[in-house]
Parts: structure tokens; C-alpha cells; sequence
């Protein structure tokens, strides 16, 4: 590349030379064209550290793009177990609610229970009560057995009297 624009700026050179000259005299044309050299093409440096930085530059990209994408892959499975958790928290607050709703119900159900049932001083007040009735029954079953035994002592005296008497 270099050696094609040196022959390139010798050739431009020469032509310049040969049809614009100031002087006529060929001193003065041979310094001229000596004076001109060639022209020196500026290279461009493709080195290690503009390529390095390029390099990096993609390497950076390219693993932050792959960081990226993993990145929200775990978002959205995270994001999913979160939803799915949540409905499962629902659906247990639904159960524990509805626990509750029926344990209330029992206590509502216990305390009417409770307040229609007797006590303790109830029933042993009714205990009293039906041991004095059943004591008085007791007492008048014996007034009235003695009494019935009495009429059958009357009837076997009146019985053995009438036996004993002959009649004619």
C-alpha cells in the first residue's frame, strides 16, 4: 500500500513539473521536481488497544446482554413461585377461614347449649325436690299399705267371726 502511493505521488509529480513550471531553465525544474519527494501516508494505527478496547467493548456488551436476558429469566421463575405462593396463601386463608366461620357457629351452638342447659345448683336443687317427693310418696305408700292391712285384719275378724257363728 505504501509502495503504490509513493509511485502514485512520484507519477503526480512528474506531470506537475513537466506542464506547470515557473522557470524555464531545467536547474531550476530539476530542483523542483527533487525538491517534492513523496508524499508519506499517514497510517492508522489498528494496534493492540484500539482493537482491545473495541474488543472489550463487545465482550461487555455481549456478557451484559447474557447477564441480562438470565437475569429476567430468574425474575419471571421467581415471579412465578411468588404468584403461585400467593395463591397458596390465599387458598389457605380460605380454609382458615372457613374454620372459623364454623368454630364460631359451635360456640354459637355451645352457648346456646349452655344457657338452655341446667346448672349445677339446678339440678341439684330438682334432686332435692324429687327426693322429697319420692320420700312423701314412700311415706303415703305405707300410710296406705298399714291402712290396707288394716282392712284385711277387719275382714279376717269379721270372716272368722261370721265362721265361727252357725246359722240356722
Amino acid at each position: 500500500m505504501a509502495s503504490l502511493a509513493r509511485s502514485l505521488a512520484s507519477r503526480t509529480t512528474l506531470r506537475l513539473a513537466q506542464s506547470r513550471s515557473l522557470t524555464t531553465t531545467n536547474i531550476v525544474r530539476n530542483e523542483a521536481t527533487s525538491n517534492l519527494g513523496t508524499v508519506q501516508v499517514q497510517k492508522k494505527p489498528i494496534g493492540g488497544f484500539r482493537g482491545g478496547i473495541v474488543g472489550f467493548l463487545f465482550g461487555f456488551s455481549l456478557a451484559s446482554s447474557f447477564a441480562a436476558y438470565h437475569l429476567l429469566e430468574e425474575y419471571q421463575k421467581a415471579s412465578a413461585a411468588l404468584q403461585a405462593s400467593v395463591e397458596a396463601l390465599k387458598v389457605s386463608t380460605e380454609k382458615v377461614s372457613a374454620h372459623v366461620r364454623r368454630i364460631e357457629a359451635v360456640e354459637k351452638d355451645l352457648k346456646a347449649l349452655n344457657d338452655a342447659s341446667a346448672s349445677k345448683d339446678d339440678i341439684s336443687r330438682v334432686r332435692n325436690e324429687v327426693k322429697k317427693l319420692y320420700d312423701g310418696l314412700h311415706v303415703e305408700f305405707l300410710d296406705l299399705r298399714t291402712h290396707v292391712w288394716g282392712i284385711q285384719q277387719d275382714l279376717h275378724k269379721i270372716i272368722k267371726k261370721d265362721s265361727t257363728e252357725v246359722r240356722i
